[in-house]
């Protein structure tokens, strides 16, 4: 028999009874065939009646998501246009170049570096410049689509039809900074510097910014973030180097340095035996080959490398192992077999090279048995014989537990405070002013800028 009805074929509660009621039958006669539909259509239509809600009850619900924003009462867009409209008529043809942007962004109550997002939404990085008109359907579709700064500024970076932004799709507004903030001045002469500055600044973005590690930033990672606040920031404070979280050029200085030196045949690659240079060999063998390996997989070892953009990750992955996403780096280096757990093997793999280079530096070392009630005291892991990463980012000292296993220097720096035996500093705690790796910036900035001022001087005399 024949059931016309797709929507009756597609029902799995449906298909369900027809299968039960064909089990162990070769033959299901029609008579009893359409007295159990009929039975069991009006059941359904009875349990659907009495699961949708009294309309009544469905208006008193509110709405309470809005993915772009909650709608802003008694918000005139219209008020908005006219002023743009005004805006545009002390532009020549009522066209705005990108030089005038920064004047239309503030009508438009956006930051002044919003100005070159603004131009291209508009089209005008084809055409050079933006009619009155283009622009105004532009900014009233935003507006009546997006609804706070973080969906309107996720609008104009991303490509169309994507509700996420890419690294390269920054790369027009890190420009504009580079060409126009004051305190870019003496950098905006060296050309060939600018492509390193703005990968630099975008890799330290998606470093703290895209906490799902996929590449794509969306609109609620923005809001989670000080993205926005910085970019508006960059209006205010005439010091570059004051914007500590992405845009400083001493921090891009201090990290193009240190690749430089280990890059020694400057092809923007470094492999494992240049990493081996990074602060005296101060890293285990095992841990190197797994930040220059997984990254190029199936590739043959000889030809295992990471360019400039990684090493941003690694260095401040090494210098802060605080954050967040240091904490996710260094646990993905160690979860060898990606189970998302660290097993006590993986930790005495890692340990194994701990210990060679502490007898080669004729210092004893712990034996691991030790090592791993220390390590384990340390974590209070909730599975006995498991350290997941919920487990070391809960117990505030994810730092002291990764130096342990393979950074040796910052494992006797450790060791000589006795981290095992003080107390877990409380979460609560007000903590330093500045983070691990604003101290490190700071402190290597200022000798590579004595080292370059003992050269110049050496070769003046």
């Amino acid at each position: 028999m024949m059931i016309k009805d797709t929507s009756l074929r597609q029902d799995p509660d449906l298909r369900k009874e027809l299968a039960l009621l064909a089990r162990g039958c070769d033959l299901v006669f029609p008579s009893r065939f359409k007295k159990r539909l009929k039975a069991f259509q009006q059941v359904q239509v009875q349990a659907k009646k009495e699961d949708l809600l009294p309309p009544a009850l469905r208006e008193t619900i509110p709405r309470f998501y809005f993915p772009r924003g909650c709608p802003k009462l008694n918000y005139n867009i219209d008020a908005v246009i006219a002023r743009i409209e005004n805006a545009f008529t002390e532009f020549e043809n009522e066209k705005a170049t990108l030089e005038d942007m920064g004047k239309v962004a503030k009508v438009c109550d956006c930051p002044f570096y919003w100005k070159v997002p603004l131009f291209c939404a508009a089209g005008g990085e084809r055409t050079g410049c933006v009619s009155v008109h283009k622009f105004i359907a532009m900014w009233r579709k935003i507006l009546q689509n997006c609804h706070d700064d973080a969906s309107k500024f996720l609008r104009l970076l991303a490509k169309p039809g994507c509700s996420y932004v890419e690294q390269e799709d920054f790369i027009p507004l890190i420009q504009d900074v580079v060409n126009t903030h004051p305190g870019l001045t003496f950098l905006r002469e060296a050309a060939e510097f600018h492509t390193r500055y703005v990968t630099t600044v975008i890799q330290r973005i998606f470093y703290t910014v895209n906490r799902s590690w996929t590449g794509r930033i969306t609109s609620t990672e923005i809001k989670r973030s000080c993205l926005l606040q910085n970019i508006a920031l960059l209006e205010e404070e005439e010091d570059i180097n004051q914007l500590t979280e992405f845009f400083s050029y001493e921090h891009f200085y201090v990290i193009y340095c240190k690749f430089w030196e280990l890059d020694t045949d400057h092809d923007l690659y470094i492999d494992q035996k240049d990493l081996a240079r990074h602060n005296d060999d101060g890293k285990t063998s095992s841990m190197k080959w797994q930040i220059i390996g997984s990254r190029w997989d199936k590739k043959p070892h000889k030809e295992r490398k990471i360019g400039y953009a990684d090493f941003v990750w690694f260095l401040i992955s090494e210098e802060d192992k605080t954050t967040q996403t240091s904490i996710e780096y260094w646990f993905r280096c160690m979860d060898l077999d990606g189970d998302g757990v660290l097993s006590m093997y993986e930790l005495n793999y890692f340990y194994e090279d701990q210990c060679k280079k502490l007898e080669c530096m004729s210092i004893e070392p712990l034996p691991f048995e030790d090592c791993l009630c220390q390590l384990l005291d340390l974590v209070k892991p909730v599975c006995e014989g498991k350290i997941t990463l919920h487990d070391l980012k809960k117990c505030k000292m994810a730092n002291v537990f990764f130096d342990t296993l393979f950074n040796i220097d910052k494992y006797l720096e450790h060791e000589q405070k006795d981290p095992f035996s003080i107390q877990r500093q409380d979460v609560e705690s007000d903590g330093p002013e500045l983070t691990d790796w604003e101290r490190f910036a700071a402190t290597e900035y200022e000798n590579l800028v004595a080292e370059e001022a003992a050269n110049d001087q050496w070769n003046d005399g």
